[in-house]
């Protein structure tokens, strides 16, 4: 077969130009650092790497997810620790109170440091993130969630609790709202109240509170009712006497898993009334604190009166610490959760961009050798071409 002088060209400007193409492709690489920069280059590779990318950016989505979700129960958790502090002076200064040598002028300071306090819960309950959204409010982030009233607060958030996923199958709580933290607490030790009738002239107090056997105590109401200053009689809710003793003071009575203890001198026909507990706002124990201190700095009521209210108060606010002390510890075990997470997903991240790494990466060495072939076997080629093109048969006439 006759090869013509116009195929010979063809053929060969058609090997140049695809040693120009590898020699342009090879130097791309070389700038880029990426072994291909299309998919038609290696398709492959490019499909593994677009996998890959897809789950990276979701890992660093989630990442991100818990950055913000640590940042607002960081904010929660200095909350809850400030809510505890101011707890627990309002707790020191009620003891104080019922030391029983304050006088009305004490115990109308006492008063106002109590009602300052209550600002600061107040103030507390109503903390803003560094977006300005209310914490304690649930979903409704933008209105303040607590207002005072004359027996306590409002509540004016939802119950919502704002989550975010930070895995692929793993959501966490951010935001816990202000009715779980600050109205569903407990009052009395937590099982039941003891209330002495305001009818009451004897000297009787009420001390310490527990439950005996929780299985005995089936939640019902109970009174403890005195027949003479030395005995008394337990009667249920439906007025049937269940237990009867001889009373010493400081001696606890026991009946049904319940133990109650009163000391001082109760008089004939005096009661106490016992009933299950019910939840109660921070705020309205507090505010509970606040107006016996101010009505004894002003009307000096007796002081078994003002020492049992006083007593139940502590309790309340023994139940709220409790309380805000539980919801701070599921806080914490949130913020462990997360950075355990966090810790999965960096190690998932750096793997990811590994195998990215090996699959997209350039091998300098290999290219640069390949760049020198390429060039050397461009260069061979232009001088063989030209000295073929030179041949002709009146050079040997």
């Amino acid at each position: 077969m006759r090869i013509t002088t116009g195929a010979e060209q063809s053929q060969f400007l058609a090997a140049i130009d695809q040693l120009e193409a590898s020699i342009s492709q090879t130097q791309q690489q070389l700038s880029s650092g990426q072994a291909f920069t299309t998919a038609a280059q290696n398709p492959v590779a490019a499909g593994l790497v677009s996998n890959y990318d897809q789950v990276l950016a979701q890992s660093q989505q989630y990442t991100a997810n818990g950055d913000s979700a640590q940042s607002s129960l960081n904010t929660e958790d200095s909350a809850l620790t400030q809510v505890q502090s101011a707890l627990q002076s309002l707790r020191d200064l009620a003891v104080q109170a019922n030391a029983g040598s304050v006088n009305q002028q004490n115990l109308g300071a006492l008063a106002t440091e109590a009602g300052q306090i209550q600002q600061t819960l107040l103030s507390l309950a109503n903390t803003q993130d560094g977006s300005g959204n209310y914490i304690f409010a649930g979903f409704d982030t933008q209105t303040a969630p607590f207002a005072l009233t004359a027996t306590g607060s409002t509540y004016g958030g939802d119950q919502g609790q704002r989550q975010v996923q930070i895995g692929a199958a793993q959501t966490v709580i951010v935001g816990d709202n202000g009715d779980l933290v600050f109205n569903q607490i407990k009052n009395g030790n937590g099982s039941f109240t003891v209330t002495p009738a305001a009818a009451n002239t004897g000297s009787g107090l009420v001390g310490a509170t527990s439950i005996t056997s929780p299985g005995a105590y089936a939640g019902g109401s109970y009174s403890i009712e005195f027949t003479s200053p030395t005995a008394y009689q337990v009667l249920n809710a439906g007025n049937t006497v269940i237990a009867t003793g001889t009373y010493t003071s400081g001696q606890a009575i026991s009946f049904d898993g319940v133990q109650v203890t009163l000391s001082g001198t109760p008089a004939t026909g005096d009661s106490f009334a016992i009933a299950p507990s019910t939840n109660q706002s921070l705020f309205a124990s507090v505010q509970g604190l606040v107006t016996t201190l101010q009505q004894a700095a002003s009307a000096a009521p007796s002081q078994v009166s003002l020492s049992n209210s006083i007593s139940a108060a502590i309790d309340n606010i023994d139940q709220a610490l409790t309380h805000v002390q539980t919801v701070q510890a599921s806080v914490g075990a949130r913020l462990n959760t997360i950075t355990t997470q966090q810790s999965v997903a960096t190690s998932q991240q750096t793997q990811l961009q590994q195998n990215i790494s090996g699959l997209q990466s350039l091998d300098y060495a290999s290219a640069i050798t390949s760049l020198d072939q390429q060039n050397t076997t461009l260069s061979a080629a232009l001088q063989a071409y030209s000295l073929t093109q030179g041949l002709s048969l009146f050079k040997y006439l």
